[in-house]
């Protein structure tokens, strides 16, 4: 592990060992680690457009926008190739909370979220990327009914 020194000004420390205490971190070097990491995570993907990720799609609407559910719900499936998984939860009687969870290449992913975001009713749109690398070396984790191997990709999130 290297070390290396900072110095900041009392008023900037005592507001970052506050941000510190409440997220629960332990010590400082925690709290600088997961900050590099997600200042280099964010200069990766502005930078490399070409790159797989995962990403989550969190974005509330209400239901009762004239058949927003079902453009939704259409917008998923015509990018069935990048949606994995989506939860729905009601907020109350005219919002949803919906989070999709996605996979693919980064401008993909990208342009599927400014889609649906932009759709009308929908609010409070947030993607969260995480690049990964693919490992291109397909293996079987059991059979099919007619024992054929299953095959997928191992997506490994970078540090």
């Amino acid at each position: 592990m290297e070390r290396f020194t900072i110095s900041l000004a009392e008023d900037l420390a005592r507001e970052f060992d506050e941000l510190i205490a409440r997220r629960g971190y332990r010590n400082r070097s925690e709290a600088i680690r997961d900050l590099l990491r997600g200042q280099i995570e964010a200069a990766r993907q502005s930078a490399a457009t070409g790159d797989y990720c995962v990403a989550n799609l969190s974005y509330v609407y209400n239901h009762h926008e004239r058949d927003l559910a079902e453009r939704l719900t259409e917008l998923q499936h015509g990018h069935h190739d990048l949606t994995v998984a989506t939860l729905h939860a009601h907020l109350d009687h005219d919002n949803c909370l919906e989070s999709v969870i996605l996979k693919g290449p980064v401008a993909a992913v990208r342009g599927f979220a400014d889609a649906l975001v932009a759709e009308r009713g929908v609010r409070h749109g947030s993607l969260n990327i995480v690049s990964v690398d693919v490992d291109q070396s397909r293996h079987g984790h059991g059979y099919t009914p007619r024992g054929k191997a299953v095959a997928h990709l191992h997506l490994k999130p970078r540090n």
